[in-house]
């Protein structure tokens, strides 16, 4: 099946052909090499596991500001400056 055809399908149908992953992580230094090896690893896990072929399958890197995100009842920024 190709691109075409995937495209004609319902977004339900679309899955089943069509992994998606999305990676949310803090702005704050990953490499280039690093987000190369997240997206090569991942893609190798949903070959070996699930069988989907790698032209399938699309992982998006979002990157957010740490003052966006909060765990713990904080700010990153907050939760790393209270650990230093």
């Amino acid at each position: 099946m190709g691109w075409d055809d995937l495209r004609k399908l319902g977004a339900k149908e679309r899955e089943k052909f069509m992994p998606y992953i999305n990676v949310k992580i803090t702005k704050d230094g990953t490499t280039a090499e690093q987000k190369k090896r997240i997206v090569g690893e991942m893609t190798q896990t949903l070959v070996t596991v699930l069988n989907k072929k790698p032209e399938h399958i699309h992982i998006v890197i979002d990157e957010v500001e740490p003052e966006n995100w909060g765990y713990a009842g904080m700010l990153t920024t907050e939760f790393r400056q209270s650990k230093s």
